[in-house]
């Protein structure tokens, strides 16, 4: 049995457990590669207890954005079938799940994850959250969509990569 077959398995037989780790794993990763780009250092910049934080936080928001992904390509399939969408193309569809979970769910995982964040430092630091919420639309909607055309099993493997690439993205510009 190849390592690809086995990942496979592992998705379908504990979608939720898979999502969690894979977010724990990759989205802590991209936020720690965020802050090396803008403190132009590879010094480790969160502590022990912090790092273990971040990777139960992208474990919490995990399940939601699998929740999501699941309900919301019921939901585009539902407007198609009831006539309120046209029949779409296998990019339109990708496209209009991306949009429609991006500019409804997004913007609650944007904050949850800002509240969630703040929860450890005590404080209440809103400063930059329109710029969270931006990137839904120049970088999550484009990601998402390509994520959305990959089979099932790839997506949620993917979207976690995709937190690594946004670290990265987020780290080139907020260089000191």
């Amino acid at each position: 049995m190849n390592l690809l077959q086995v990942y496979i398995d592992y998705v379908h037989a504990y979608p939720l457990t898979m999502a969690m780790i894979q977010f724990a794993i990759l989205g802590t990763f991209g936020e720690i590669l965020s802050k090396w780009i803008i403190n132009k250092n590879t010094k480790f910049p969160f502590s022990l207890g912090m790092t273990i934080w971040k990777m139960i936080v992208w474990a919490i928001l995990a399940i939601g954005i699998k929740y999501a992904f699941k309900g919301f390509i019921g939901f585009t399939d539902y407007l198609v079938e009831h006539e309120m969408l046209p029949e779409l193309s296998k990019f339109g569809k990708a496209f209009t799940i991306s949009a429609l979970m991006n500019l409804q769910f997004g913007l609650t995982l944007v904050i949850l994850h800002r509240v969630l964040d703040n929860i450890p430092l005590k404080v209440k630091n809103w400063k930059g959250l329109d710029k969270g919420m931006m990137s839904l639309i120049w970088f999550w909607i484009p990601a998402h969509t390509m994520t959305f055309m990959l089979a099932e099993d790839f997506r949620i493997g993917l979207a976690a990569l995709w937190s690594v690439v946004l670290g990265l993205i987020l780290g080139f510009f907020n260089r000191k």
